[in-house]
Formats: C-alpha cells, structure tokens, sequence
C-alpha cells in the first residue's frame, strides 16, 4: 500500500452500497454493498497514486504534473511540475511520442515527519530514467529541495518499456519497477538481436544482464542523506563482479505495479508481455504475467515466458532460428552481456495468459492485454479505518488489467500458492486502469488512464470503491409523464422503481432548479408541479431513508417548447417482420407546434430518414437512436459500438492520431473496396505491424469475422465527407443484408427530426422508428421468461422447466400470420419429457388460442454437422419435432405474444423440452 496514515473519508455515494455489520467471513459479500465514487475527472495521462494524510491523494501525470485530489473538498488542484522528457528520436532524427516521462511516486513511511515523496522520471536532457525525493509542503511540490537518489542509463531512439511503480515493505525498504527498455521486434517474441548496431534490439544486454538496472526490480533502502543502502537479501551480493546490488528480481519485460504482502513480505506485480497472437519458429506467443517472489530471483526474461516456455535461439548473422533455450541451464552469451553468463534459476509466472483463451486461467477472458497489478488485502492493515472491506477478502491478491479492465480475486493457501481465481464486482469495467490500491480508510482506489494514449481523456479519472457493512443508501428512480410543453405545463413526477435493499422507509423530496437556482421544491413518492415560465428545468429527486442515509437522481424539462410529432407509414400488412419483400414504399410527416409541418413550414432536407440493416444480437432500436442526423447509419452504430467496447479505443482514436492511427486516417486511406476490406478485416482479427510505425496491432483471435467486418465497415465509412443522405419523406426502400451477414438480423426505417427551440429553452429531437425483424427467432431473445434454464456451457442450451413455463414476445404484429413453428429438440439424454405448446395472447393465463400436437421425449436425429449443401439453419429443423400453433384471422394486430408449456404430470424441476427456434410464418 502507498499512504500514509488512515483518515475518514466521507464522499457523496452515487449507487447503492451495504447493509448489516456481521456475516460469514466465508461468504462472498453482495454487489449492492459495494459503491464506485467518483473523485477527480480528464486527468492528463495519469500514472501513478500515493496517498497523504488529511484525505488527500497525489497523483502523477506523464507529462510532469502532480495533481492533488481532495476528498473532503471534492476538488483537484496542480501541485507542481517535474521537466521530463517525453520523445523519441530514432537514428534518423524522426521524433515520436514516447513511453516515458514522469512515470511513478510513492510517499515516504514518515511523511508526516520529513514530508518527503520520491518521484521516478525520464530526465529532460540525458538519456536516463532518475528516482529523486523531493519535499512535498502545503500542497505544492518544493522545488529547490530535490535530492537524486539512482539513475538508470536507457536509450531513448527507439520504444518502450519503463516500469516505475514503487512500494515499500515493513523495514522502510523502498521497491522500484524498471522496464527493459529495448525495442518491439515485429515479430512479437522475445528480442535475441546481437547483430552490430541492433544493441536497442537485444534484450540479453539488459534483462538478462546482471550488470545492468534495466528490465528489473530493484530493492533499496533510501536514507536522510539522498544515499542508499543495501538491504540484506537482494539476488547479488555487494561487491559480487558483474552484477548490480540494488537488483532484486530480473528477467523482467514490463514490470508495472508492485505490492508487498503486509503479511507474508512477498512482492507482487503485474507484468506486460510481447505481442505474438501463436506460437511461431520464435517460440511460444505472448503472454502477460501476473507475478509473486517469495524472494530475490529470476524470472526468465528474454529466454522464458509464461509457466518457463522456451523462446528459440536466434542467430543473428543469417536471421535463422535454432533449438530451444534450455530453462533449467540459461547462459546469457549475447556480445552485449556486461554481466554473469551463467543465470539463476528461472521463476515461472505465477498466472499468464495470452491474446486468446486462456486453458489454465480461463477467467482471464480474451482479447488486448495489459497487466497492472493489485493491492493484498489484509484486515489488520485497516484496524483503525472507517470501512475496511469485508474479511472475506482476506489474504487475497486483487489484481486488474489495463485492457480488459476486471479485478479478480486471487486465493492463495497458507504457503501463498494459488488456489483459486474469481471476479470482483463483474458488472463494472474499468478505463485502462494504471494503479489500484487501498487507501487509509479501508476503500479500494483505482486509477483509471481513459481510452486514448498519449493525451488527456476525458474518461481518465480517479474513482474508489467503498464496501458498506451497515445500512445502504436508497437506489433512486425518477420519471415525469411529460418532459416537454407548452406552458403553462403541468408534470406529474414519480419514484416508481426506487428500492431501500434493508427495507427502511423512505421520505421523497423534489428539487426544481433553472440555471442552477433553486425554483420549487415538492414531495411525496408521487408529486406534481406547473411551470408558468419558458425555460429548461432540472428536476431532482432524493430519497432519503431511516437512518438518514440519502441519494438522488435527476432529469431534465422543456418547458415553452412541444417537442415534434413524427408520423412513419410503411406500405406492408405486417409491421413485425420482413418476408423477403424486394422493395417497400414509405412515408414520413412531422408536424411540431412552434415551426409548422412538413406541409408548411419544415423542409425535407430537415428530417433526416434512413434505412438500415442491424445484425442479430444487437437492438435495433438502440443502435438507430444512436444518431440524432442522417449522416450515419445504424448499421454503422454497431462497428462503433463494437470498437469502443473492446480495447482497441486505447490504440485508436476516432479522429485524432494515438498510439495508432485514427480510424478516420485508416479510412482515408484504404478505399471502401472489398480487397481492403477483407484486408484490414485479417488485420482487425489476426494483428500486424510495420504499416503505421513500429507498434504492433494486437490479435483478436476471439473477434468474430462478421463482428471485424461491422468494425471495418464503420472504419472505411469514416472517409466519406458527405455523410448518408436522407431518403427524404416519400419514395422506395430496398431491403438488402451484407454478404458477410450470415444470421437474420433487422431492417430498421427511421425518421428523426430537431425543432428550432427558441424562448430561451433548448432544441428538441424526437425520433420514430420501425423495425422489421427476421420471423426466425430465437427463443433467448424473448422478453418474457418463467421457467427456463440456459446451459451456457452447452451452446447456450435453452430449456422449459415444469408445467406452464412460458416464453413471450412484446408488441408483435400478428397480421398476415398463418401460423407460428417451435422448433424442439428433445432427447433422452437431456431428460426432457415433452409435451404441448400453447398459444396465449396478451397474458400466458389469457384464452389459449392455439395448442400444438404433443411433441415426444426423442426429436428426430441425424448426422453431427449438416450434409454438403445444407445450411446450418434447414438441418437444425430437419433434426427438431415442430409444434405448429395456428394463428386465426382475428388475431391480426399487435399482442403480447406467449407460448406455454404444458405437462401436467412434470414436476416443477422437471425438463419439458429443449427450444431451438420460433418461426412466425405468413403463409
């Protein structure tokens, strides 16, 4: 842990949090008892935390400034400046961003005393990397009282890797992470370059080297004069020949953030791998590690990855591969080797993980990745803190990942051996987190980078997380009838969906505010206001319960302004699905108080109409209402959406160059052609490098290739700078699906339009949608559920339970529809014991309209994997039992529409049958 003292922290909470002080330290305590809080936001490269007395936090930006978080006054203030260098220049004098800079801090065990904080650096002017100590009074860094404590000679031609997370242990020893500072071989793998003038390339003259600090961790103990001292049991001896005394462990890539186990003394970190996607004549693929040394030692950086798998020896004067390097006899016998050639035993990595899934530590996930690391969590560490996390996390390693944002929970035994790995809080998700640890007061404080490298972000930010064992504040809802009007305008306010998890009663208070002044307050769970002037209103709610606990949300009103209506018309007798209709006429119309109609007043080229086609698993409506102008499809929406939930937002940026390049540049680029796009769909999918620069593309083997598609489409759309017109308010639509679309997905027809405000309120934007979703339909998607199991580790298997579970379908149109087909795969060996289907609208307890012929224990069987010239889809249904359900003509219009499943002699455990498929057919 790096503070100082412990304090109470008292912040505003912004979700629900805990209840009841005793429980079982062997179980696993509820979500709801733990909050995310916000404390600072749009930090500028945050690196690094430690933490001060008084509730206060210091945190170090990249570029050179400190900032200084205060929880008590919620405010982030600058608190000095380092000069530090932040460029490359390569042999051709080409200048670039570089992977350095103000790189970590830690605050001195007796700050309160001396008031000290040591700083880790890239120097402005020399080719090094430097740990100095400086005085840290009243806020502000002192200048003029900086003493350098250990230089690290690097070079700075070529990227990357600089470690600079630090941490002490018990005896005041001070930890220091140092990168290997050697270049990215393209091949992502190990880099065994001795080739003269290739030295940047040769990882042996550094990690591998005894007698040099780089691609290390190094153990010292600072004293008051600026020096250091030697502790007892680092990996070489003073005075030993070729080697360094500080270094405690070696063989390091990337170390990044290190904790010591208050307990045991053990040191553990977060270790950043190379980029190979497979094995290869290399060696093995990459792997990031998650580190513990129960002691000094190696860890088999250039020559060893993961659990001690082999690289193979390169030859640097022909560029051939050889024989594996032998890890139980490793002999560093690089040209640029200055120190011991016969190495210590190697450590294996304590958990590793690739770009793919991972066989021995599935939890891990898939995908970009970046080990950071994580504090120990011991409860005597916190016997003074206001809220320390539950004992359940006893002696637990809570590690996080920079890319795939999680924290896990890693078990242990009483020898510090893993056990066992599960996630924490799994719902939420984390922007490159930097650093993670426990502050003073109990909480768990992570650092969070943002999306983009090398600039501010504006989702960078500092955010803790409090564990509550005592009563839990209110989950607030709010909502209005109307958000916008004419005045007078009379709003009927509700907090229906507000729940207390300990069922205390609650009190309801309604704030009315206009450009942040108070106007009105009301209450009551339900409660009414008129407002008898024009502008835009913030309306908030807190509910407050028993204990006094409170939270609130708000919501915003128009008033002095009707928001525009939209009439959308599709010339088709069903309005649910598409039947392979080749054209569709369609109208639109919008008619708005204050600017007329499109008949007088609202032109055409004001309304922005598009046609649209969604994949499946991805909900129409959302992806449409995603863009408020014609100018992007939905389509489109879901490549974007795919992109910024996955990690290549942290290489990329949308329009501004990053590690990477905008996907604007890469659309600029590569024409929209099918040759580009199937070349830059391999990229997405199976990486590459050595187009942009000498930063390798991660793999993402798991992607997809319709979901690299959707993302290149959105990539290549980037380069058209006249947007997709409107269709305009009358004319023809033609429904046609990408090839690369193999599943039914939807079309989607959309109408959206901005009034002009005015009055002093806001523009408002109303939308109006239709979607034509396949008639095939999976009975996942249904959005009534009662009864059913899904066997996820059986493809998702999807079962009914017991007599009358049901299935339902919202708001479906069953005009034009002949019949609906349950497509059932029942077997014996799943113990499923058949029955009939029912057809109710509405309600699953409503009149049966329809029941199907009773369907059997065994479906039919066939072959494993279709014949040639079968699709998936036909041979699924060859190898089902149907339940036809027929739909009368009275029927036609939209309904609630329920299957239920009947076997009267089922227990309520029982399997009844194994749903595959619901077609709706119009003939």
């Amino acid at each position: 842990m790096k503070y100082f003292s412990s304090a109470i922290v008292l912040m505003l909470l912004l979700n629900a949090c805990s209840s009841s002080s005793s429980y079982d330290p062997n179980e696993k305590p509820e979500d709801n008892r733990f909050t995310e809080v916000e404390l600072a936001r749009g930090l500028d490269e945050p690196m690094e935390m430690t933490f001060l007395p008084n509730n206060k936090i210091l945190i170090v930006e990249r570029k050179g400034g400190l900032k200084l978080v205060n929880e008590d006054t919620k405010e982030t203030a600058s608190a000095g400046w380092v000069e530090v260098n932040t460029k490359y220049t390569n042999k051709e004098g080409h200048v670039r961003e570089a992977e350095e800079g103000l790189m970590g801090v830690v605050v001195d065990p007796n700050f309160k005393d001396n008031n000290w904080i040591y700083m880790y650096y890239a120097d402005p002017e020399t080719p090094k990397h430097v740990l100095a100590r400086w005085e840290f009074k009243d806020d502000y860094l002192v200048d003029e009282s900086k003493k350098v404590i250990l230089e690290v000679p690097t070079q700075r031609e070529e990227c990357c890797h600089t470690g600079g997370g630090m941490t002490w242990d018990a005896a005041g020893n001070l930890f220091l992470t140092v990168g290997n500072n050697t270049v990215n071989p393209r091949s992502g793998a190990s880099n065994l370059n001795e080739a003269p003038g290739h030295e940047n390339e040769d990882d042996q003259r550094a990690p591998g080297n005894s007698n040099d600090l780089r691609g290390k961790i190094l153990r010292i103990h600072p004293e008051t004069d600026g020096s250091y001292t030697i502790p007892e049991g680092n990996l070489f001896p003073e005075g030993m020949e070729k080697t360094r005394p500080e270094i405690y462990t070696m063989g390091h890539r990337n170390p990044w953030r290190p904790t010591l186990d208050s307990k045991t003394g053990y040191l553990y970190w977060g270790e950043v791998g190379p980029d190979a996607s497979k094995d290869s004549i290399w060696g093995p693929m990459g792997y990031d590690e998650f580190n513990q040394a129960k002691k000094s030692g190696y860890f088999g950086w250039p020559y060893l990855i993961g659990n001690n798998r082999p690289y193979n020896r390169y030859n640097s004067e022909d560029g051939t591969y050889g024989e594996p390097f032998d890890p139980n006899n490793l002999v560093n016998e690089s040209v640029n080797n200055t120190g011991i050639k016969e190495l210590p035993e190697a450590v294996p990595a304590f958990l590793y993980y690739p770009y793919g899934p991972s066989p021995e530590f599935p939890l891990m996930g898939t995908a970009g990745r970046s080990a950071t690391g994580g504090p120990v969590f011991r409860q005597a560490d916190f016997t003074n803190a206001p809220r320390p996390w539950p004992a359940y996390y006893e002696g637990k390693w809570l590690i996080t990942e920079f890319m795939r944002g999680w924290i896990i929970a890693v078990t242990m035994d009483e020898n510090g051996d893993y056990v066992s790995m599960e996630k924490v809080l799994p719902e939420k998700n984390f922007s490159g987190a930097m650093d993670m640890d426990f502050g003073p007061n109990g909480d768990l404080y992570v650092l969070e980078y943002g999306t983009a490298w090398f600039k501010g972000n504006d989702n960078s930010r500092l955010v803790k997380l409090e564990y509550n064992a005592g009563n839990r504040k209110p989950v607030v809802a709010a909502s209005s009838d109307v958000n916008s009007g004419k005045i007078p305008l009379t709003v009927n306010f509700s907090a229906e969906g507000t729940t207390d998890y300990d069922g205390d009663k609650l009190s309801y208070d309604w704030k009315i505010s206009k450009n942040g002044t108070e106007e009105a307050k009301v209450s009551g769970e339900t409660a009414s206001y008129t407002f008898e002037e024009s502008g835009n209103y913030d309306v908030e709610l807190t509910v407050t319960d028993s204990e006094k606990a409170s939270n609130s949300t708000s919501f915003s009103i128009t008033a002095g302004n009707e928001a525009p209506e939209i009439k959308l018309s599709l010339e088709k007798e069903n309005k649910t699905f598409f039947f392979g209709e080749k054209e569709l006429p369609f109208e639109v119309e919008v008619t708005d108080a204050e600017d007329g109609s499109t008949l007088n007043g609202i032109s055409s080229d004001e309304v922005a109409v598009t046609f649209d086609y969604v994949p499946a698993g991805y909900d129409p409506i959302e992806m449409a209402a995603n863009h408020a102008t014609a100018d992007a499809m939905a389509s489109f929406a879901v490549g974007k959406n795919l992109i910024e939930g996955s990690d290549c937002i942290s290489c990329h940026q949308f329009d501004a160059k990053s590690i990477g390049p905008s996907y604007k540049a890469v659309g600029e680029r590569y024409p929209n052609n099918k040759k580009n796009r199937e070349l830059l769909v391999d990229k997405v999918i199976n990486g590459g490098s050595g187009v942009w620069g000498e930063h390798g593309m991660s793999a993402h083997p798991d992607l997809s290739k319709a979901d690299a598609s959707r993302m290149v489409d959105f990539i290549l759309s980037m380069s058209s700078t006249g947007g997709t017109p409107s269709l305009g308010l009358s004319g023809v639509v033609k429904p046609m699906k990408p090839d690369y679309e193999f599943e039914e997905g939807s079309f989607v027809l959309r109408a959206a339009y901005k009034d002009k405000g005015g009055n002093g309120v806001k523009p408002l934007l109303t939308e109006k949608v239709m979607v034509l979703r396949s008639p095939d339909m999976q009975p996942h998607t249904a959005d009534f559920l009662k009864s059913v199991d899904i066997l996820t580790a059986s493809w998702n298997a999807f079962f009914t339970v017991g007599d009358k579970s049901h299935i339902g379908y919202k708001n479906i149109d069953l005009s034009g529809i002949g019949n609906i087909t349950v497509y059932i795969q029942n077997s014996e060996r799943s113990g499923t014991l058949g029955g009939t289907v029912e057809l109710h609208l509405d309600s699953p307890d409503g009149p049966v309209i329809s029941t199907s012929d009773k369907i059997p224990t065994n479906s039919p069987s066939g072959p494993r994997r279709p014949p040639a010239g079968v699709s998936m889809k036909d041979w699924r249904r060859q190898n089902s039992s149907q339940a036809i359900l027929k739909v009368p003509a009275d029927a036609a219009g939209f309904h609630d529409v329920y299957l239920v499943f009947r076997n009267a002699n089922a227990s309520s455990t029982e399997y009844l049958m194994k749903l595959d498929e619901v077609s709706f057919s119009n003939k």
